[in-house]
């Protein structure tokens, strides 16, 4: 097991990343909602408790962040149960390396997964537009450019 630094369990984060993630979100003018909430999910013979890393605003809502380093094949199945029994909550991933494979040996990448399964994903960092979620004048103005330079482009 690799040790982690003590300045980032002083913080309360139990990896680079999440500690990495949360200074993101602060520099965004957004509040770090941190490991706050748990979510109930049945696994197949038990009821089992997931707490999402980061919970951020959206329209209408909230959605979840979870950091990833390594995806274990128990996680990704535990995220698989989550949204097949709860299809309305919206988690997304940022990776320390979304181009790691599931298994040594396998060709599907953590990005290939997820696209195989309907999740939103990131590499290394949340990106701008996840931020701006949360901010109504900013993203409606960030989805007018989105819009402006894809018609652009066309």
């Amino acid at each position: 097991m690799i040790p982690i630094k003590r300045s980032i369990i002083s913080r309360g984060y139990r990896s680079g990343l999440e500690d990495k993630i949360a200074k993101q979100i602060k520099e965004a003018g957004l509040d770090v909602i941190y490991e706050k909430e748990k979510i109930t999910y049945t696994q197949p013979a038990r009821i089992a408790k997931y707490t999402p890393d980061f919970k951020l605003p959206k329209r209408g809502g909230y959605f979840y962040v979870e950091t990833k380093g390594r995806w274990l094949t128990d996680d990704r199945h535990k995220h698989l149960l989550i949204k097949a029994q709860f299809p309305d909550i919206d988690i997304r991933f940022v990776f320390s390396n979304q181009n790691s494979k599931l298994y040594k040996g396998s060709k599907t990448t953590y990005a290939m997964y997820c696209d195989k399964h309907g999740f939103k994903y990131a590499n290394k960092v949340i990106p701008e537009g996840w931020l701006l979620e949360g901010r109504k004048k900013s993203y409606e103005h960030y989805q007018d450019e989105k819009t402006n330079s894809k018609e652009i482009d066309s």
